[in-house]
């Protein structure tokens, strides 16, 4: 047989692959390197940002968070900016987060904590407590996270609120978890990195379309002005990703990667904490406007039939001998893997996050499988489970 001639078949698979590889190369470089180009662009001082440094009030729902409250909550308070506030909303605490809070409180005067009413039955308790610190807060700029969390440093809000202008509603920034040994905690570090480079990188390009409460601002008056979470009350979660859906635009919506206003996250160590996470964005990812959930579905579906044909043409090639087809279906695969390696290590060493080499085929693969896993158990449970309670 003619070296380069082939059946029809493999002609099929050949162009398959080429088609599929260019799908991938178009989402890499004008979606997912969007981070480590406005990285770039910040480190060299091509943003302009403000100098004026609004007064702020922190937002924090806790619930049974007594340990995490006095481990992170200081580094929080200590903030080096000069007005703001962080209000506690201790969500029917049974540990000790009442006493803990009292202490702070003591030796921090910026400090305030409230309560969640008892017996709140229609509206999630983590909507209801939000809402109860927004109406607590003192001023217009609110910036949220999670009491197991801490900022990367004493600039964070500093950074955060260098993206506050007179156009600006929603700031969205990075979270990423601590870095800890384990199969589990490198999948789980990798699956957040890949996600906020889907939704960072889509703000980037003015499209917008949902936020991680853990690290995330927007005004009070635009909260008012949305009718708070009354669109989805009765889901379970959206307080995040839902309402910052509806109300960010291309026009009023900035991001803030600098490793300086990261926030840091308890390392994952239980796989069933996880994925019930997962789980739960996943029946409020169903609500989304816009077609970026469907392009990502896209881009998913695009990558999933690329292994599949690469693996069946290189079998197909040995089968049939015929090594150029072999070769050019590892070639391109070897060509998407330096894509992915180079962008995606570039965003991790922006981020401050570890490097992935021999790992990232098998969360290439591992993490589309998850989706689909977490999909079907959401089905299999039933709508209810995420309904407010």
């Amino acid at each position: 047989m003619d070296l380069f001639t082939f059946n029809i078949v493999e002609i099929i698979l050949l162009a398959s692959i080429g088609i599929l590889l260019i799908i991938q190369i178009i989402y890499y470089f004008s979606l997912y390197n969007q981070l480590h180009v406005h990285n770039k662009a910040v480190s060299v001082g091509d943003l302009i940002y403000e100098t004026d440094l609004p007064p702020i009030s922190v937002i924090i729902s806790a619930r049974n968070e007594s340990e995490n409250l006095r481990k992170y909550l200081p580094s929080i308070l200590e903030q080096d900016y000069p007005n703001f506030e962080v209000i506690v909303i201790n969500d029917g605490s049974t540990d000790e987060s009442e006493d803990v809070l009292t202490i702070l409180e003591e030796q921090y005067t910026n400090l305030y904590h409230t309560f969640t009413p008892d017996g709140a039955r229609y509206i999630s308790r983590k909507k209801l407590a939000l809402t109860v610190g927004i109406k607590a807060s003192k001023y217009d700029w609110l910036v949220f996270t999670d009491a197991d969390c801490r900022p990367a440093s004493k600039e964070w809000l500093r950074l955060m609120a260098r993206n506050f202008t007179p156009r600006t509603e929603v700031v969205l920034g990075y979270s990423g978890y601590e870095q800890n040994k384990g199969w589990f905690n490198r999948k789980v570090s990798f699956t957040n990195l890949f996600v906020s480079m889907r939704f960072l990188g889509f703000a980037l390009i003015d499209k917008p379309y949902m936020g991680i409460g853990r690290n995330m601002a927007y005004r009070k008056e635009l909260f008012f002005k949305n009718k708070g979470f009354s669109s989805h009350l009765n889901l379970q979660r959206g307080d995040d990703d839902l309402f910052i859906n509806e109300v960010a635009t291309p026009y009023n919506t900035k991001v803030e990667t600098s490793p300086g206003a990261i926030i840091r996250m308890e390392p994952a160590y239980g796989y069933k904490c996880w994925k019930e996470e997962k789980v739960s964005y996943l029946a409020t990812s169903h609500f989304y406007h816009g077609a970026q959930r469907y392009l990502l579905g896209f881009e998913t579906t695009s990558r999933l039939l690329f292994i599949a044909t690469v693996i069946g043409t290189i079998a197909i090639g040995i089968i049939d001998k015929q090594w150029v087809v072999l070769g050019l279906a590892i070639l391109a695969y070897i060509l998407r893997f330096v894509m992915q390696i180079v962008i995606i290590n570039k965003t991790a060493t922006d981020l401050e996050e570890r490097k992935y080499y021999f790992t990232l085929p098998i969360f290439d693969i591992v993490l589309p499988l998850d989706v689909l896993k977490f999909k079907l158990f959401r089905i299999i449970r039933g709508k209810g489970d995420y309904m407010r309670r």
